[in-house]
């Protein structure tokens, strides 16, 4: 899947209410099969209750926050996706859960009791694509500290009927929060569950990495891989003394909104502000300062042509560069800054 466009959001947001009444706009009810389940101090309780929607496409996302009260049965389903053609269902199993299509694979210990000192909460996003694959992401990570993913996957096991389904008919759980979308399979770096996240890191951020990366201008594509491109949610001095010039890390200063499109706040006009610092060494510092400037011209140039070009909803419309001359004879690095200015109109009825 690619980062989500403005046209694609959750389109089933619950956040303790009644499922089958669910409040804000753009946001459908799902259908209820049983009736053991109560609000409860902002969760939706759930002891013998299960909820469906039935959906026209063929590529889900489901995501969901929870706690055990009283432990379900092993095998219980608690999240279930089935595109017409592949199913796969979340399954509990103890304080673990399985994911099961085709084949059957097994968490660690998740403590959905929250039993433990300092407890985490569980967060569990299943998706499934339109060609049957399906991901259970664990509290919204996909690598551990060594790069390893920590997501489990199987191939869909043979699909009935389309749905998107939850809940429990066995034991106590708590559903803090559920969210679903039938607009594709999302990875947390894709759609967030705010709207506000999903709007500024990753349609603004991380989806300038993506256009960087993917770019055929000839620096970007030789002097630099995808690992040479990130978001920088790290620059500090000793992160950056652990890598390897060239390199380029882009990040979002701030956001604003100087206006309301729309009475009400129904539709608003935000402003970014996204930073480009390129790094480069070279054998003198004439070569690493002409190097930079190269890689940062083909950045401004990649993203003056392919982002910000739909003056009414999308717009580039400022940038400025810094480029730095060296002054001291100790600096052997040399980094120059591109901001780019983005305005874009946003509807904000999709929370």
């Amino acid at each position: 899947m690619a980062i989500a466009t403005t046209e694609q959001f959750w389109n089933h947001r619950l956040n303790g209410e009644d499922p089958t009444s669910p409040t804000g706009e753009n946001n459908t009810a799902f259908s209820a099969t049983g009736s053991g389940a109560s609000e409860v101090d902002k969760y939706w309780v759930v002891t013998d209750a299960r909820y469906n929607v039935t959906p026209t496409t063929n590529a889900y996302t489901l995501f969901t926050v929870l706690q055990y009260t009283g432990t379900p049965n092993d095998d219980e389903v608690l999240m279930s996706l089935d595109n017409g053609t592949k199913k796969v269902d979340v399954k509990a199993f103890g304080t673990k859960i399985k994911l099961v299509g085709a084949t059957t694979v097994t968490s660690i210990d998740l403590d959905p009791l929250m039993a433990e000192e300092n407890p985490v909460p569980l967060a569990l996003r299943l998706t499934l694509d339109a060609s049957g694959n399906a991901i259970l992401y664990l509290r919204e990570m996909i690598e551990d500290d060594d790069a390893q993913t920590v997501y489990l996957s199987v191939a869909g096991a043979s699909g009935s009927s389309r749905n998107i389904a939850w809940g429990n008919n066995s034991g106590n759980i708590k559903w803090a929060s559920v969210y679903a979308t039938d607009m594709g399979a999302f990875s947390p770096l894709e759609l967030a569950p705010s709207d506000l996240a999903t709007d500024t890191l990753l349609r603004m951020g991380l989806s300038i990495v993506e256009n960087l990366r993917n770019s055929r201008r000839a620096h970007l594509k030789t002097h630099l891989d995808a690992g040479s491109i990130r978001y920088g949610y790290d620059i500090s001095q000793e992160m950056l003394s652990r890598s390897i010039p060239p390199f380029i890390h882009v990040l979002l200063r701030g956001l604003g909104s100087p206006t309301f499109a729309a009475l009400g706040g129904g539709r608003i006009d935000q402003e970014y502000d996204v930073l480009i610092y390129v790094t480069t060494r070279g054998t003198t510092y004439e070569d690493a300062y002409r190097l930079g400037l190269n890689i940062v011209g083909e950045c401004f140039d990649e993203l003056y042509t392919t982002t910000g070009l739909n003056g009414t909803t999308d717009s580039l419309f400022e940038y400025d560069l810094e480029l730095q001359s060296r002054m001291d004879d100790e600096v052997t690095i040399c980094t120059h800054l591109l901001t780019l200015t983005y305005m874009r109109r946003l509807n904000m009825r999709h929370r």
